[in-house]
């Protein structure tokens, strides 16, 4: 299958990840987290299943010959993740769950160049500042005493546990690279569901949560379990496979852009001026962080021109 600019199945992914926020959190009160996740993958599984079945079953054994980066995509990406992510969304509130998301590229490749040794340049450090920098502007409203105020609770702490795991799950990918896409990905998911299910199991016959199914409940079910699971995972990891997570990384801070689109379009809130600025500051942030090229070449004729300038001065 053909696949499009990594560039581009990176932002697919973002616009996908940006509603799966919105639903999670609008979900919360229908569908427990543990029940979620496992519904999701449960989902993911039996619709991608029927149409790669003769390609995953052809290339079983490459996969089990490397079973140990299936497993670690499996506990941190598929399992780990958004169980996490769910369960913090219960406990945090928007603001401060989208903030700490908002660390993930920092954390991404503070991993890749400890584990993967991945050489990270200027422009990529001033792009994960700016990134950063305009989702911070995006979720305080542009106001400096939201920010100074912030404080930590469980779920906030679980959303960094959540983003660490997913940092590990990039690393994961990128070093499985050499293993096919769809087969390995099928396989992640059969590997997390023993994981997943004593969860689903104790949530449903031991804590105090239950499950109230309507068509809501239903619907979000279908977007987690196609749209957020096999759509974008598949573009997210054929991405992070060409690229690498360092550079893969910066497109998550679009996360919260989205997420903030989607709020205005479905919950009837107005777009404020602090949203189109922070949403610029993070285009502009992801731009320089991954066209390093056009970015060099832009300095080096600035350079040309500041030494044009003294020679005329000088003259």
């Amino acid at each position: 299958m053909n696949l499009p600019s990594p560039y581009l199945q990176l932002v697919i992914a973002t616009i996908i990840w940006g509603g799966n926020f919105v639903v999670g959190r609008a979900i919360a009160d229908q569908l427990p987290p543990f029940s979620l996740t496992f519904f999701r993958w449960c989902t993911a599984l039996l619709i991608f299943w029927p149409f790669c079945r003769k390609q995953i079953k052809a290339e079983k054994p490459i996969i089990l010959a490397n079973w140990w980066f299936i497993a670690v995509m499996a506990l941190t990406g598929i399992t780990g993740f958004n169980t996490l992510l769910y369960y913090a969304l219960r406990y945090t509130t928007s603001i401060n769950a989208s903030l700490v998301f908002a660390t993930s590229p920092i954390i991404i490749s503070i991993l890749a160049a400890v584990i993967l040794k991945e050489r990270l340049t200027m422009y990529h450090f001033l792009g994960v500042g700016l990134t950063l920098g305009g989702v911070l502007y995006i979720i305080s409203n542009g106001s400096l005493s939201t920010l100074i105020n912030f404080t930590f609770n469980l779920g906030d702490l679980m959303v960094i546990i959540a983003v660490i795991s997913w940092g590990f799950y990039s690393i994961a990918v990128r070093s499985a690279r050499q293993l096919p896409l769809f087969s390995s990905f099928a396989y992640s998911i059969i590997f997390s569901l023993p994981l997943i299910t004593p969860l689903f199991l104790w949530e449903m016959n031991w804590s105090d949560k239950v499950i109230v199914w309507s068509w809501a409940s239903v619907a979000a079910i279908l977007y987690v379990g196609i749209m957020a699971s096999i759509v974008a995972f598949i573009l997210w990891n054929a991405a992070v496979s060409r690229l690498g997570p360092a550079r893969s990384s910066i497109f998550l801070n679009l996360v919260p852009v989205f997420a903030s689109v989607f709020a205005i379009l479905f919950n009837n809130e107005t777009l404020a001026p602090y949203q189109l600025i922070g949403g610029l500051v993070v285009i502009i942030g992801v731009y320089i962080s991954t066209d390093t090229k056009k970015m060099k070449r832009i300095r080096r004729r600035w350079s040309g021109f500041r030494k044009g300038g003294d020679a005329l001065r000088k003259n």
